[in-house]
């Protein structure tokens, strides 16, 4: 399925497709073999028939074509389907697994499901937020309602952007400016943001990441910046229109060399892999070898590959992506393929700023793959877990949540 129509698709059920998108699906649909296609691919990924009380699939499906055709203009009214409802908090929490499903269907009927135990939630989706940290250690919070000014940067609470400025590497001191200034800016697990460096390259930054970088780059001089941990995906502007200046992302365990692309790393501090994502364009990763003989690594990513470095044992694989699941949560979605339930709260847990306990070990190597729409409250993502029988309850005591 070409991949465009698949984003839209699990955009939509989502609750993320805009109207654009919409006509885009409703044109592949009315296309030859169009209804098919999506017929298997609902089947296929998303157990519609397994789902549904009523065993009429093509009926179902029916109903959601009929749906998508209707509301192209108004991609956020679905609810108003009982069918709909339900496919979509079932695609849109990722309890999507079919091998479970497959192989376990009679356990969902076994289990007795108790009523989740709610002491006190304090748990809500992540939202814009960092802290600004300058040059003399002055810190600024940026977050939604708030505003912020300097000579290098504006904010207006959900993205800061940097002016467009080159600081000169000339020979005469008399002329030559002083090395640029850096910034830090640190996001908190829940949240998010958007910065825009003075060479017009877009950073989009996930939960609990953080970036430093200069206020301006030196003219013909390697653009440097340093993801000091965390995860961002990167839209570099390209070195043609910067003197040929290169772009280079550091991390304390590897290097990426761009020359103007668009790529994802994500490499947080309790995860021992770092994950190198190429969406289009050319990047060079170095990175730590694991002998005396090859006391460094090299790869040259193409388009849809990722490297991943382990930072432990210094060894490194490279693997074709999925690369909507992999960037997705740039879009408002987190998207897993064949993740575990383990892996999936890890991602919330930084996103909702909780602590996710497992009572039963093996609830943690159960397998799904779907998307969770950034904007569901807790609470709907969980209820819908104990709807698949892969949980009998749940606990939630502040910011601390228990799966049984």
């Amino acid at each position: 399925m070409d991949p465009q129509i698949e984003s839209i698709l699990v955009k939509y059920l989502s609750h993320c497709a805009t109207a654009e998108e919409m006509d885009i699906l409703e044109k592949w649909i009315d296309a030859p073999e169009g209804k098919a296609r999506f017929q298997q691919y609902v089947n296929t990924n998303y157990l519609i028939n397994y789902t549904m009380n009523d065993p009429d699939t093509e009926h179902e499906v029916e109903q959601l074509l009929t749906r998508i055709r209707r509301s192209r203009s108004l991609a956020h009214r679905f609810r108003t389907s009982p069918y709909l409802r339900y496919a979509a908090v079932l695609v849109a929490t990722g309890m999507l697994l079919a091998g479970y499903f497959m192989l376990d269907r009679s356990k969902k009927s076994e289990d007795i499901q108790i009523e989740p135990v709610i002491v006190d939630n304090a748990i809500v989706p992540g939202s814009d937020k960092a802290t600004l940290t300058m040059e003399d250690g002055s810190t600024v919070v940026l977050e939604e309602g708030t505003s912020f000014r300097s000579d290098h940067a504006t904010s207006n609470g959900e993205a800061i952007t940097y002016t467009s400025s080159q600081a000169s590497s000339g020979d005469d001191p008399a002329t030559r400016n002083p090395k640029p200034a850096t910034h830090t800016l640190t996001i908190p697990r829940g949240g998010q943001f958007f910065v825009e460096l003075s060479d017009g390259t877009k950073v989009w930054l996930n939960a609990e990441s953080q970036l430093k970088y200069p206020v301006a780059f030196v003219d013909g001089k390697t653009r440097t910046i340093e993801l000091i941990y965390g995860e961002a995906y990167l839209e570099v502007s390209p070195s043609t229109e910067h003197n040929g200046s290169r772009f280079q992302v550091d991390h304390p365990q590897q290097t990426v060399e761009v020359l103007g692309t668009e790529f994802n790393i994500k490499a947080y501090r309790d995860e021992p892999v770092i994950y190198t994502t190429l969406v289009e364009g050319k990047v060079s990763l170095t990175y730590e070898g694991n002998t005396p003989a090859s006391p460094a690594g090299r790869e040259n990513l193409r388009p849809n590959q990722q490297l991943r470095y382990n930072t432990q044992n210094k060894t490194a694989s490279l693997s074709e992506v999925n690369i909507f699941d992999v960037v997705s949560w740039k879009e408002g979605v987190f998207s897993f393929d064949h993740a575990t339930l383990e892996e999936i709260m890890k991602v919330l847990e930084r996103w909702y700023d909780m602590q996710v306990v497992f009572e039963d070990a093996n609830l943690k190597q159960v397998e799904y793959s779907g998307s969770i729409n950034k904007k569901y409250e807790i609470e709907e993502i969980l209820t819908a877990l104990m709807e698949t029988g892969t949980i009998r309850t749940y606990e939630i005591d502040k910011k601390t949540i228990v799966l049984k």
